[in-house]
Order: C-alpha cells, then sequence, then structure tokens
C-alpha cells in the first residue's frame, strides 16, 4: 500500500482511499471495551483527566473506580505506551452506558474535556518514527465492519469522517492539505 506525507506525518493511503462513518446504532461502541489495552493518553491529557476525576468518578462503573484507585487513571502497557487502565482485562475505565450503547464518560459528563486524541482519532491509530515524524495507520478491526458499510452508503471517506479530531491534532492547514491530497489521489485511482 502507497505511502504519502504531509509535512512531517507519513500516512498510509488507505486513509484517503477507505469509506467509513461509525454506525453506534449498530456497534453499540465496542472498540472501547474490546481489546487487550487502553486508550493511549499523552502526558497532558493524563493531567488534565486527573484534574476532572472528581466530576467523572460518579458517573464510572464499582469496578472502574476500584482499578482507578488502586493503579490510577493510566498504566505503561506492554510497548512502554501509557494507556488508559482498563477493567477486567479490556473496558476501558472511563466507559459508561447509556441505551444499551457504551459511551465515553470523559465526553459525556465532561464537557469542556476532550477524551484522548486516540480515541478520537480511531480507527487511525498514530505511531512515532524512528526519524522523529509521526506515522497514521488505518487499523481495520472486524468491528468496525458496519462503519465501513455506512460509510460506503454515504461515501464519507476515512479522512473526512475523521476531520475534526485529524484538524485537532495536526491543524487546520494540515488537514486542508490533506484534503487536496486526497482529492488528487482518488483521481488517479
Amino acid at each position: 500500500m502507497p505511502l504519502l506525507q504531509i509535512d512531517n506525518v507519513l500516512l498510509t493511503s488507505e486513509i484517503l482511499t477507505e469509506f467509513f462513518c461509525c454506525n453506534l446504532q449498530q456497534c453499540r461502541g465496542q472498540c472501547c471495551i474490546d481489546g487487550d489495552a487502553g486508550a493511549p493518553v499523552t502526558q497532558d491529557e493524563e493531567l488534565t483527566i486527573q484534574q476532572h476525576l472528581p466530576q467523572l468518578l460518579p458517573h464510572l462503573a464499582d469496578d472502574a473506580q476500584q482499578i482507578i484507585q488502586q493503579q490510577g487513571i493510566a498504566y505503561t502497557d506492554q510497548e512502554g505506551d501509557r494507556v488508559t487502565s482498563i477493567v477486567n482485562g479490556k473496558d476501558c475505565v472511563f466507559t459508561c452506558h447509556e441505551n444499551g450503547c457504551c459511551l465515553c464518560a470523559i465526553e459525556k459528563h465532561t464537557p469542556q474535556l476532550q477524551k484522548p486524541i486516540s480515541c478520537e482519532l480511531y480507527p487511525i491509530r498514530e505511531v512515532k518514527l524512528r526519524n522523529g515524524n509521526i506515522g497514521l495507520q488505518y487499523h481495520q478491526w472486524h468491528i468496525c465492519r458496519d462503519a465501513r458499510q455506512y460509510g460506503q452508503q454515504q461515501q464519507i471517506r476515512l479522512y473526512q469522517f475523521l476531520r475534526k479530531p485529524l484538524t485537532r491534532r495536526f491543524s487546520k492547514q494540515w488537514y486542508q492539505q490533506l484534503c487536496e491530497t486526497a482529492e488528487e489521489y482518488n483521481k488517479q485511482k
């Protein structure tokens, strides 16, 4: 699969070509409760969440509160990255449930606080490259099958669906360059 570069960000072409649009009615927020590690968090995000913890705790399950009390809101995973703590080896401690859907308590109960950028960018995963640049890759997970189908129906590509978090992470100008690159790249296909 071809790689493209915008400024110091190297990205897989799938980000520009694949269709994707979350369909919470179908997946029920499965990405927050399946997996073997929590969501990556930056040091700044961890500190900010910690500051808002008193507001969040009443909205979290008892077992999530116990995990936070025992090990904190984040831990260092096997790769050496800081990630949100998890319950029973899978659920993010910040999950909350409403109408059969898993939601993010950070997003739902602290409007002034944004959930970790890694969560907002999903299914794009960010990696630091050896040369100091950033790599973005599309993580295709079976639980997002409905999102791929819905994106195809709506004709929404992955980079379009993730406009807000990509702009938040890299800037409005960077996202505009991404759109121009995508338009040109998809014309050639």
